[in-house]
């Protein structure tokens, strides 16, 4: 396989193998695919979550206008002054 990246990271890729922090650059690169995978993974069911949250709202009824919200909060709010 192939990749092709910037010359940047390129450089980045080398100086870290040439510090000694990885082996070598195919370490460097399968640690950012795993951490990729990682991060897509956790993006999917965070958004998986937000469906099932949005579906159980949609389910949960009619809702109330943001209007009559506000005006039952004022309401309250008046009457306990």
């Amino acid at each position: 396989m192939t990749i092709t990246m910037p010359a940047e990271l390129a450089d980045v890729l080398r100086q870290t193998v040439a510090g000694g922090e990885y082996a070598s650059t195919s370490e460097v690169v399968r640690e950012a695919l795993r951490d990729w995978a990682r991060n897509r993974d956790t993006e999917r069911r965070e958004l998986e979550t937000l469906r099932d949250a949005i579906k159980a709202g949609l389910e949960s009824g009619p809702g109330i206008s943001a209007d009559q919200v506000f005006a039952e909060l004022r309401a309250r709010y008046e009457a306990k002054s």
